[in-house]
C-alpha cells in the first residue's frame, strides 16, 4: 500500500487535483452534509500547508537530485503495488491481482526494493487500489465527504478505509522506534509534498472556491477509481 502518510493526504490531494479542471463546483454538494465542519478543518490543514508543508517541500525539492526523489516515489509506489494486489483479490479482479503482484515481485526483486521501475517498461501498468475502494466494489457505494485533520479529503468509507490498508504498508514491519518510523513517514510525506508542487499551484489559481473544487475534484476521481475509469452516468448526467 502507498506510505501511511500518502495514503492519509497527499496522494489523496494529488488525486482530487487531477480533476479540478472539470468539476463544477458545487456539482455534489449532496454529499456534503458535514460542509461547516469540513470547511474549518480544510481552513486548519491549507494554513499548515502554506506554512509548513510547502517551504519545507519546496526546499527539499531544490536541494535533492532527480534521481533522489524518482528513486524515494518509486520505493513508496513500490509498497503501494502490495496493498493494490491485496485488494484486487478482495474485489476479485485475479486477472490484475496477478499483473499487480508480479509487478511487485518484479521492482521488489530486480529493481532493488523497488528504487527502480521496472515494471513500467515491462509492461505492466500500475492499477491503484485500495480498502475504500474494496468497501464501495461491495455495496458502500457512496459516502458522506470528510475532511480527515491534518490529512485532509476523505469520505466517511474511505476514512475507515485506510484502517484496512494499514497492514500493507510498511510501518508495522518496521521494527525500531517509534522515531525512526515517523522519519521515514516524513520523508514519504515531504518527497510526496514535493511530487505535487505544480498541481497545488493550479489549485492556488484556478478556483474560486478551492474548498468545493477540491471536494467536487476528490468525489469525482474516486467514482471513476471504483468503476475502474468507467462510471454509470449519474442521474442528473442522463
Amino acid at each position: 500500500m502507498k506510505g501511511w502518510s500518502r495514503q492519509f493526504f497527499w496522494a489523496v490531494l494529488g488525486f482530487g487535483l487531477a480533476g479540478c479542471a472539470s468539476v463544477p463546483p458545487g456539482a455534489v454538494s449532496d454529499n456534503d452534509p458535514l460542509q461547516s465542519y469540513n470547511r474549518t478543518m480544510y481552513g486548519i490543514n491549507d494554513s499548515l500547508d502554506r506554512h509548513v508543508m510547502k517551504p519545507v517541500a519546496q526546499g527539499y525539492h531544490a536541494v535533492a537530485p532527480d534521481f533522489v526523489r524518482t528513486g524515494v516515489t518509486n520505493f513508496f509506489n513500490n509498497i503501494g503495488d502490495l496493498g493494490t494486489f491485496i485488494n484486487d483479490l478482495l474485489q476479485a479482479k485475479l486477472q490484475q491481482g496477478a499483473a499487480d503482484g508480479g509487478r511487485f515481485l518484479l521492482d521488489t526483486t530486480v529493481g532493488i526494493f523497488g528504487l527502480f521501475d521496472v515494471g513500467t517498461p515491462a509492461g505492466l501498468e500500475r492499477h491503484r487500489e485500495d480498502f475504500g475502494q474494496t468497501m464501495a466494489v461491495w455495496g458502500w457505494e457512496n459516502s458522506t465527504y470528510f475532511v480527515l485533520p491534518l490529512l485532509g479529503p476523505s469520505t466517511l468509507r474511505d476514512s475507515l478505509g485506510l484502517v484496512g490498508d494499514y497492514p500493507w504498508t510498511i510501518y508495522p514491519y518496521m521494527h525500531t522506534t517509534l522515531t525512526k518510523q515517523l522519519e521515514v513517514g516524513t520523508v514519504d510525506l515531504v518527497n510526496t509534498r514535493s511530487n505535487l508542487l505544480a498541481a497545488s499551484n493550479v489549485l492556488d489559481t484556478a478556483a474560486l472556491d478551492p474548498y468545493a473544487f477540491m471536494r467536487d475534484a476528490y468525489l469525482q476521481r474516486r467514482r471513476n477509481m471504483i468503476y475502474d475509469g468507467h462510471p454509470p452516468p449519474l442521474p442528473e448526467d442522463e
